[in-house]
């Protein structure tokens, strides 16, 4: 049996008056490719910023690569994670959002090495040869020593997956990472994408609104809503036949043929 290397047990977190996760059980095995669609306020991003330790949960125990995320044992019981474990616990994850989040003030190259250097320990060579290799499998050697500012989104969100890569996670989390993007730069980041899933062993979680993509990526995608899945399956399985009316009535508008 597969281990699971993500793994939710009646997670709830709450905004306010707002649930947002609703007591959700949700895990995802080492090496697979899960995709969450679903509408806005689903929860799905804060599936993704609770993993990577942004925001807090409410009730609930998540393990990452059999740890706990948010606790620590102590005396055999869970208590409130301090900070040095959630710092040696986030070292598990990339993370790719929406907004690219670029030091605008680093040359491409400087926003690569400056985490593993400093939080990895990396010498600075060790830095910059893994920045090259990065830099080489996102199709982006030749601009090194350009700054943000000098590079269109897609590049920049090419810059900011060879990031999140170059810290050697287990696991690489996708919030939306085409949705700031003009339409025709939307291909070259999904492509990149795409060549990290068929290549490199990674374990990989991602929301987007990009239902075709979801279907080519996925091993499995999961149909959120109000805090809970109302539906999961392979893609072929939850696009073309999806059980759930909640899921029929979501993906109308994405699967249909007509333009929008």
């Amino acid at each position: 049996m597969t281990q699971d290397i993500i793994r939710f047990d009646r997670v709830t977190k709450k905004f306010g008056e707002l649930t947002v996760l609703d007591a959700l059980d949700f895990s995802v095995a080492k090496g697979e490719k899960v995709t969450i669609i679903g509408p806005s306020g689903s929860g799905k991003s804060t599936v993704l910023r609770i993993l990577m330790t942004l925001e807090t949960i409410d009730d609930g125990v998540i393990h990452v690569a059999g740890k706990p995320l948010w606790h620590e044992e102590r005396d055999g019981r869970l208590v409130p994670a301090g900070e040095d474990h959630l710092r040696a616990m986030r070292k598990e994850m990339g993370m790719v959002f929406q907004q690219f989040n670029l030091f605008p003030h680093m040359t491409v190259r400087r926003n690569i090495t400056e985490a593993p250097v400093h939080v990895l320990g990396l010498d600075k060579e060790q830095a910059n040869r893994r920045a090259e290799e990065y830099l080489e499998l996102v199709g982006l050697s030749d601009q090194a020593d350009k700054f943000p500012s000098q590079l269109s989104g897609g590049q920049q969100q090419r810059v900011a997956i060879a990031r999140a890569l170059a810290m050697r996670p287990n696991i690489m989390l996708f919030d939306e990472p085409t949705s700031a993007l003009d339409p025709e730069l939307v291909g070259e980041v999904l492509n990149v994408i795409q060549r990290l899933s068929n290549e490199h062993d990674l374990t990989m979680l991602l929301v987007t609104h990009e239902m075709q993509f979801a279907k080519q990526i996925s091993d499995r995608v999961c149909f959120f809503d109000k805090g809970r899945i109302v539906e999961q399956g392979p893609p072929e399985q939850v696009f073309s036949t999806p059980r759930e009316a909640r899921t029929q009535e979501f993906l109308k508008g994405f699967l249909s043929p007509e333009p929008h």
